[in-house]
């Protein structure tokens, strides 16, 4: 049964207000590194409705925006990151809108998620002062690179549960895959292409290590253990010549009863194999980074909170693993427990077609004030 307060909050709730914030934000190109002016909007918008907002410095340039309310310490926050990944065309990134569907670098990945956790604190800021509650708002900057506003934040505080608006298609995810990314470099000998049995091709060097990394045991679990993927390969381009060095980045998602260091001893074993194996292998791997997954028991204070509201809001009340990585690893390793629930889908997450529908954002909005307010 929906509590006078709730009830007043949801009335206060405003799609056009909040659609308004989404356009907007999404407008705003804010890549990793680059978020001051997503930033310097967003606390004017909560500066305007008389909220205070800190300014916690990350870097030069770059910093996070905390604000609180009510009375004590909050043991809940709203957690956000306003970057993005860089634009797949710079002419291309801003918001569109169609039939309800806000196209744009972004508006998943998560300015969706942020624009409902921004709308649900101005609707929870129309309460008389003495019926807020102890609840905090984190707008991080840096999660799509390493993460570094989160783990300012966690420098000073580690609350006990944080919501993550990553884009769960509005389905809750109380577990959470783990993460690792992996650098090689191959070495190789340049010489002119049309002499390479004098050179030595450092791609072709990468493709036989890659080869034999594919066909590892490692990679003969099901794709809901372990998620392999070659995310960049590169090499020097220097004219017509056999190339001498050539990059490659690895991402692998463990799920959470996957153990990752039993991951890694794995790959330099594969590594060093490779090493004996492949004829001229200068090869160098590094783990660039790595985060164990997690598994948060269901039955806790926000689950009976969204077994009340998601029917109400004809939500399914499914759960999913989150497949991706996030800040969640971060807040999850320093002691929080971390429900990751936002608007969109990880499917069109950084492409062309990123996407999320204003109901789910709405939704978002409705969900985050009713659990800050349970």
């Amino acid at each position: 049964m929906m509590t006078p307060r709730l009830e007043q909050v949801w009335k206060a709730i405003d799609p056009q207000r909040l659609r308004r914030t989404l356009m907007e934000m999404v407008d705003i190109y804010s890549p990793s590194g680059k978020e001051e002016d997503i930033q310097l909007y967003l606390e004017e918008r909560l500066s305007a409705a008389g909220i205070p907002v800190h300014r916690q410095v990350v870097e030069e340039e770059r910093y996070n925006l905390v604000a609180t309310m009510g009375e004590g310490e909050p043991s809940l926050y709203l957690v956000g990151h306003v970057d993005t990944v860089a634009a797949w065309d710079i002419e291309e990134y801003a918001a569109a809108e169609e039939w309800g569907v806000v196209r744009g670098l972004g508006s998943a990945d998560m300015k969706g998620g942020c624009a409902a956790m921004v709308e649900a604190w101005l609707a929870l800021a129309t309460l008389p002062e003495e019926q807020r509650p102890a609840l905090g708002l984190l707008l991080v900057v840096g999660e799509e690179e390493n993460g570094d506003g989160s783990l300012r934040f966690l420098e000073e505080t580690c609350p006990e549960w944080v919501v993550i608006g990553e884009p769960t298609s509005m389905l809750p995810a109380f577990s959470h895959f783990g993460y690792m990314e992996v650098s090689l470099v191959t070495q190789g000998r340049r010489i002119h292409s049309s002499l390479p049995e004098l050179g030595h091709n450092a791609i072709e060097s990468m493709l036989r290590v890659l080869l034999q990394l594919a066909c590892s045991p490692l990679f003969e679990q099901e794709p809901s253990q372990l998620v392999y993927s070659i995310r960049e390969m590169s090499s020097s381009r220097a004219g017509f010549v056999v190339p001498d060095r050539c990059e490659a980045l690895i991402d692998l998602h463990l799920s959470p009863s996957v153990n990752s260091g039993e991951i890694r001893r794995e790959l330099e074993a594969t590594f060093d194999r490779a090493r004996i194996t492949i004829e001229g292998l200068d090869l160098e791997a590094n783990f660039d980074f790595e985060a164990s997954g997690y598994q948060l028991d269901v039955e806790n204070r926000l689950m009976a909170v969204l077994e009340e509201v998601c029917p109400r809001l004809n939500l399914p009340l499914e759960f999913v693993p989150f497949r991706s990585h996030s800040d969640g690893n971060l807040f999850y390793q320093a002691g929080s427990m971390p429900l990751i629930l936002g608007p969109g889908s990880l499917e069109t997450a950084h492409t062309a077609e990123e996407q999320t529908s204003l109901a789910e954002v709405e939704a978002a909005a409705r969900i985050y004030a009713a659990l800050a307010l349970r």
